[in-house]
């Protein structure tokens, strides 16, 4: 369950339990409705709605509320039990937690945690939970059901009494409450060879198998993935219990290893040269040539071995296709795939929006909730709320931009998965750039072996237009007026191109304690070519507390009006005011629709 949980309040009095599952989960989302709750990490106007949302979002639900409340807002989207996140009922008063979806993705070991720290009641009413205390189409970490499409007919049989009869071994299951006999017509496998199931046969496959792959670069995946399973039907080995595809570090962002890991639904781990040739001795083709080429004499044997231990043997050795290799080996018992090796690392830019948690992605909740540490600015890391409970958190200093970067890198070329942590949009003056600067500028292998993604934000300067109304309707730019990176004779030149140009201009970093000459200086640029009258927003602390928007005409801001918490907007000839109802003014920028219905009727009357 890597997706946030949502914890539903539709009253002020449940927040405390809200607080006391967030705090046993150790994250959660509190789901406020606005018009009862005025603190929430979200709030929303109607509940049925925002249910459907977050349930369309694979995001795991507790409701505290009626359950039939969940099942009016959640009926009309049930298609495929193996697709539904869990859905959880909590009563009010904590005494009872009522699975209602997703029993077997998680919602019944959800509900028995929550229960046993609340001292409650799970009222788990999944069949095979209650008849034999597990359910055996979700089997223990490690197991595999290979036809989970006959477990129903099967789990119906044994609810009626009929026999079983276990072959192979499995202590969990052989420790199971189930109608054992010798000779029973129901049959339960375990094997990690492809063998048929059926209505009457259950087969279970033992993660035991390591799927060790090399490649030259660009290799493409469907050739790795054609090797593989031409591999794995040499030995008739079943797919499903591979638990994982594993290769040499070099090889962590080759693209090919990695669709062969997603087509078998498998992690991919790698590890160091060192690590592959201590494995030499038990190679069956140690190679001179990759030695020289990786400094290991083997990568999809040493792999194999390597993650299956010590008492691995190798079933399949080396195959070779024409840009490839692959080699499989047994372990005695399943393998923790997440102990193995070293994953490939990821690092993600994500953008806040400007404060509020209602201006965060659900994308940007879900890297955060991935995310094994947390990189930024204190302040950024503090606005994550609930959503940086449990994290490894790396705390910069303002200005520390290149430091936080480079923290951010470090860690992920580690293996692991780090969210770097921008307000706004992380591509809008923001960590994102750098990123990809200090990749370019340094050209470390283990960097640019890192899997980077930047996730988009709501920049200040929608968010002010937004609220004020629609002054970006029409062509629009961005400048920054802080001369630490940018020479300010450059940063003028912009502004006289955008004043001429005739565009909106987004002004950031109007001042700082010791710049305050430069925002008088761009407004006197911009107002050679725009009127006094303009309008001009000054929007501060956006989606945060003390938010404040003003409009108001050219030639009346000063520089005492703004600060570093400021986003200044700035129209073009077009731009204007519309009066409101209560005093106050909209602003937008017309884009010419006006023009293009004048010229339609004109048309039209010169038709007739």
């Amino acid at each position: 369950m890597t997706a946030v949980p949502a914890i539903l309040v539709l009253s002020a009095a449940d927040l405390p339990l809200a607080l006391r599952l967030r705090e046993v989960l150790g994250a959660g989302e509190i789901h406020g409705l606005a018009a009862r709750l005025s603190e929430a990490d979200c709030r929303f106007e109607e509940t049925l709605p925002h249910l459907r949302r977050l349930f369309a979002e694979g995001r795991p639900i507790l409701g505290i509320c009626a359950a039939g409340i969940l099942i009016r807002a959640l009926a009309p989207l049930l298609n495929d039990k193996t697709e539904e996140p869990p859905v959880i009922a909590v009563a009010a008063d904590g005494s009872c937690l009522v699975p209602l979806l997703g029993g077997h993705r998680g919602a019944n070991e959800l509900a028995r945690r929550l229960a046993a720290e609340l001292q409650a009641t799970a009222a788990v009413t999944t069949a095979s939970d209650l008849h034999f205390g597990l359910a055996l189409d979700a089997p223990p970490a490690g197991w595999r059901l290979a036809n989970p499409e006959d477990h129903k007919a099967f789990a119906a049989q044994l609810r009626a009494g009929t026999q079983a009869t276990l072959a192979g071994r499995a202590d969990w299951l052989a420790a199971a409450p189930l109608p054992w006999a010798e000779d029973a017509p129901l049959r339960i496998t375990v094997t990690d060879r492809v063998v048929p199931g059926g209505p009457d046969h259950l087969v279970y496959n033992p993660e035991c198998l390591t799927l060790g792959v090399g490649c030259e670069r660009g290799a493409t995946s469907a050739e790795v993935i054609a090797l593989a399973e031409a591999a794995l039907a040499a030995a008739d080995l079943a797919p499903e219990a591979v638990a994982a595809v594993v290769s040499l570090d070099l090889k962590a962002d080759e693209a090919a290893v990695h669709a062969l890991a997603a087509h078998l639904g498998r992690p991919a781990r790698f590890f160091d040269a060192a690590r592959l040739e201590a494995e030499a001795p038990r190679l069956t083709a140690p190679s001179e040539v990759v030695f020289r080429e990786v400094g290991c004499h083997g990568v999809a044997e040493g792999a194999a071995l390597a993650a299956a231990g010590d008492e691995a043997v190798l079933v399949v050795p080396k195959m070779k296709s024409a840009r490839a290799t692959c080699a499989i080996a047994r372990a005695p018992r399943p393998i923790e795939a997440a102990a193995l090796g070293r994953p490939r690392g990821s690092l993600t830019v994500v953008g806040l929006g400007p404060g509020d948690p209602q201006w965060r992605t659900p994308e940007v909740a879900d890297a955060v909730a991935a995310a094994d540490d947390l990189v930024g600015y204190g302040l950024y890391l503090d606005l994550l709320g609930s959503l940086a409970a449990g994290k490894r958190r790396h705390v910069f200093a303002l200005g520390e931009e290149e430091a936080r970067v480079r923290a951010a890198l470090e860690l992920a070329a580690a293996g692991r998965r780090v969210a770097l942590v921008s307000s706004g949009d992380p591509g809008i003056y923001a960590m994102a750039a750098l990123v990809f600067e200090l990749l370019e500028r340094e050209g470390r292998g283990d960097w640019n072996r890192i899997a980077v993604t930047v996730t988009p934000g709501i920049s200040a300067l929608q968010a002010a237009a937004a609220r004020a109304g629609a002054p970006l309707g029409h062509d629009f730019c961005t400048v920054s007026l802080s001369d630490l990176l940018t020479p300010w004779p450059v940063i003028e030149r912009r502004l006289a191109a955008a004043a001429e140009g005739d565009f909106v201009v987004a002004l950031y970093n109007p001042v700082s304690r010791r710049r305050r000459r430069q925002f008088a200086d761009a407004l006197a640029i911009l107002g050679r070519c725009r009127a006094p009258e303009t309008p001009v927003i000054l929007a501060r602390n956006l989606g945060r507390p003390g938010e404040t928007i003003r409009a108001l005409p050219l030639r009346e801001v000063t520089v005492e009006m703004v600060d570093m918490l400021t986003v200044v907007l700035v129209g073009a000839r077009e731009t204007r005011f519309v009066a409101r109802s209560d005093g106050g003014f909209w602003v937008y920028t017309p884009r010419g629709y006006a023009v293009k219905l004048e010229g339609a009727a004109d048309l039209k009357e010169s038709a007739s």
